[in-house]
């Protein structure tokens, strides 16, 4: 990869205050990229500025159309383009019409709202989008059928917006990470006995960080994968392959 590759390429990343999108936010920054990175709150925002340096945050309600066309109009040049802001309800709710349609809505038409929003500067800079799928992309869940659905939604669309944008130089790709450690998943890392469990099915043995994650990341953004698109990659020690 050429070591120049980001210097004076901008990068919009919404959920980019916490957990992977933070992590992403910061490698990024790291090699010389502009990061405009968005929480759901002014907490999350000012928690993020208090301890990075460099990264502009802001934010940003992905269920809010004119907000996120007012956030992007803003915005003059955009090269990347990294959907992070996700959510995930572990109290049943999912299985009512209400929770189900919450977590569809952030996660999966959320994605939709700010690809189509962002897609004029990503034509303009010939740009990608990479979304964030999860392992349960390819698995069904007992427990949050909302998450899976939507993760399962986050695929195709990758997918189909690949196909649909193509000629206009757009690549759109997905990660789909597999059980990291996050403020997403604390409540598991802190279970020894559903810890344990996720541990011993991961042929790699331990948990996922969120820098696990940065490498595929770049890669991805990157002009060494200029001629891949439509490709959802697992980054999740083997997990899904056991």
């Amino acid at each position: 990869m050429n070591p120049d590759e980001f210097a004076g390429k901008r990068a919009l990343i919404t959920g980019g205050t916490g957990g992977i999108g933070a992590a992403i936010a910061k490698a990024l920054n790291s090699v010389d990229c502009q990061v405009i990175a968005t929480g759901v709150s002014q907490r999350e925002v000012n928690d993020f500025e208090s301890s990075v340096s460099g990264i502009a945050a802001t934010v940003l309600d992905v269920t809010d159309g004119d907000a996120i066309t007012n956030l992007v109009n803003q915005i003059d040049q955009l090269d990347i383009l990294v959907n992070c802001a996700g959510i995930i309800l572990r109290d049943g709710t999912e299985f009512d019409d209400a929770g189900f349609q919450k977590v569809i809505d952030v996660n999966l038409t959320g994605t939709m709202r700010v690809c189509t929003a962002c897609r004029p500067q990503l034509n303009s800079s010939r740009g990608c989008i990479l979304n964030i799928a999860s392992m349960l992309t390819f698995f069904g869940s007992g427990v949050a059928p909302g998450y899976s659905a939507s993760k399962g939604g986050v695929a195709q669309l990758t997918k189909s917006l690949a196909i649909a944008w193509a000629d206009e130089g757009i690549r759109v790709n997905a990660i789909a990470p597999g059980w990291i450690e996050t403020d997403l998943t604390r409540k598991l890392v802190d279970d020894r006995t559903r810890s344990a469990s996720i541990v011993n099915r991961t042929p790699m043995r331990r948990w996922g960080l969120p820098d696990d994650v940065t490498g595929a990341a770049l890669f991805l953004c990157s002009s060494a994968a200029s001629f891949i698109t439509g490709v959802v990659l697992p980054v999740d020690g083997g997990y899904s392959v056991a």
